[in-house]
């Protein structure tokens, strides 16, 4: 798969907070069709027909009373957590009634699901956004994960109380918010592997199958994150970025580059224009330094694991 021609609507759609944001608005935030019936006098229009502008007004209240319920959800599930949080207490603290809820979302787990939605949906379109710029083609692995690294912790770190929800909150929340997660997971495999298969074929990295370890990879991620989400004071969002440059290397049997923090330096071209991991891995630029490379066709160290 090339995740550069990958749709930027590849989230499970339907669940995205705002009407502004990319993929289908819900089904149920759709007009209704007009009613069906014999034409007003004078008017051209069906008795159960709603006048344009009147329309248009009906769409804005609810757009708004839906994106209420999803910012007290977002403060009640993160005060109070998930489990503890009742569609009563959300609609009393939104000023909404339960019937309007239901009228927005079928019941708690999808509002969970919406929330988390927006999150993973920032997440991605990040990354999409950075394999768009041209100069991402030809990088190498290690300048192309760092930057797509830094732009998801980026986007999935903006805001700590939606972090929350999306890598904490939703563990363990249910059968339809897991069921959502693995279409997410499965979303990601498929880039990551897209990733991987690229580096093999410039010869950054060993040919093997890599589904397994990007899995992995992403139970990494998504752990790291929640640990950043309970401890957001502790450390920064580049120091949880560098962390996973760290570990996205390792699965594909690569090191940073010496000098760095987990990110590429300034530096890596020399004056015989010789860059820094040619000088330390060989030409085929294979290998490390540090021993996590390429040795007669298998990988020693963290990449190794499994065989």
């Amino acid at each position: 798969m090339d995740p550069v021609r990958k749709s930027t609507d590849t989230s499970p759609a339907g669940t995205g907070r705002s009407p502004a944001r990319t993929g289908p608005p819900p089904a149920d935030a759709r007009p209704s069709p007009p009613e069906t019936g014999p034409p007003s006098a004078g008017t051209g229009r069906s008795p159960g027909d709603t006048p344009p502008a009147l329309d248009r007004a009906g769409q804005t209240r609810r757009a708004r009373r839906r994106e209420r319920l999803l910012t007290t959800a977002t403060e009640l599930f993160t005060t109070r957590g998930y489990p503890a949080t009742s569609i009563e207490r959300i609609c009393v603290s939104a000023r909404v009634s339960i019937r309007a809820f239901y009228e927005e979302f079928e019941g708690r787990e999808a509002l969970l699901i919406a929330l988390h939605n927006d999150v993973a949906r920032s997440g991605m379109e990040a990354a999409l956004t950075v394999l768009s710029d041209p100069a991402a083609e030809s990088a190498d692995t290690r300048d192309r994960i760092t930057a797509l690294t830094r732009a998801y912790v980026d986007a999935v770190t903006a805001d700590p109380a939606a972090t929350r929800i999306a890598f904490i909150e939703v563990i363990g929340a249910g059968r339809a918010v897991e069921e959502h997660r693995l279409l997410w997971r499965g979303l990601w495999t498929d880039f990551l592997i897209g990733e991987a298969e690229r580096a093999v074929e410039r010869g950054e990295a060993v040919r093997r199958d890599y589904a397994l370890a990007m899995v992995a990879l992403i139970g990494a991620v998504n752990e790291l994150v929640g640990h950043w989400a309970r401890n957001a004071d502790a450390f920064s969002p580049p120091l949880l970025a560098d962390e996973l440059v760290h570990h996205a290397l390792a699965v594909l049997g690569l090191s940073v580059r010496p000098g760095g923090s987990g990110c590429p330096t300034d530096g890596a071209v020399g004056e015989d224009g010789e860059d820094g991991e040619d000088r330390a891995n060989g030409a085929d630029g294979v290998g490390s330094a540090d021993g996590v490379g390429s040795v007669d066709g298998t990988r020693s160290g963290l990449a190794d694991e499994g065989k």
